[in-house]
């Protein structure tokens, strides 16, 4: 069971939904516009919220940006809207998962377990530590060598995605699923830019790498330097592929 909180503005959806997820064993609270969600995900710390797009008084993205400025709650986006480029900037946001309209209770439940298996406790061990790498899930804090790392959502996303399969080869199209919830595929220059800028800031190159290890044609692993190499080096301060490069128009940030 989880405690929800529904953002759903349209009464006869709401209804149907807040009946179903009760009778599967949640929680429920709901409400129909932004601002009661930002109250209600502040105040009452769901679990999990089930967050509608086109709202009243907010749009769902303002919303979501709003609560991702204070909280890391699981958000699953629940709507009609199917742009692909407007699903990838969601995720890119902030959200956990995102679910296109109409769907059925079953499949929304199956969406919350799966987020709370990524986010609850319990879930693994807090402390992931690969080498001189070290990522704590609780804080979000990275350090290499001792060093704090700062990066931006998806790039921690992406560490984290490939920290929890050390050593084990992943195809960027399993990325573009785990990370940017992109099942069906997507461009594999989204992951490239973005490994471009994780390696920056891990203080290597794909020409040089440490952690980050390409495996031509098949995917990208994440492995503990060899014992003798040196301390990553602190990330330059210009690089080929940072955010206002050439690369950046064409991928997703």
């Amino acid at each position: 069971m989880a405690n929800l909180l529904l953002v759903e503005d349209d009464p006869a959806i709401r209804s149907a939904l807040i009946r179903s997820l009760r009778e599967l064993g949640h929680a429920v609270n709901a409400v129909d516009g932004g601002m009661a969600a930002l109250a209600g995900a502040v105040e009452q710390k769901p679990d999990v919220v089930v967050l509608d797009l086109g709202l009243p008084d907010v749009d769902g993205a303002d919303v979501l940006s709003m609560l991702r400025a204070v909280s890391e709650i699981p958000v699953i986006i629940a709507t009609a809207r199917d742009d692909e480029s407007e699903i990838v900037r969601l995720l890119d946001l902030g959200a956990d998962d995102y679910l296109i309209k109409p769907f059925t209770a079953a499949q929304l439940n199956a969406r919350i377990k799966a987020v709370l298996r990524r986010s609850g406790p319990g879930a693994e061990d807090p402390l992931l530590v690969i080498g001189g790498l070290s990522i704590d899930t609780r804080s979000r804090q990275v350090t290499i060598d001792g060093r704090d790392v700062e990066l931006a959502r998806k790039e921690y996303d992406l560490l984290l995605t490939l920290a929890r399969r050390p050593g084990e080869v992943v195809t960027k199209r399993d990325l573009l699923a785990e990370v940017w919830q992109l099942a069906w595929g997507g461009s594999d220059r989204t992951v490239d830019v973005h490994l471009s800028w994780l390696r920056r800031k891990l203080g290597e190159s794909a020409a040089e790498p440490r952690y980050v290890q390409s495996v031509r044609g098949v995917g990208v692993r994440l492995t503990a330097p060899a014992a003798d190499a040196g301390p990553a080096a602190p990330a330059a301060d210009a690089d080929p592929a940072a955010p206002n490069s050439k690369l950046a128009p064409n991928s997703v940030q």
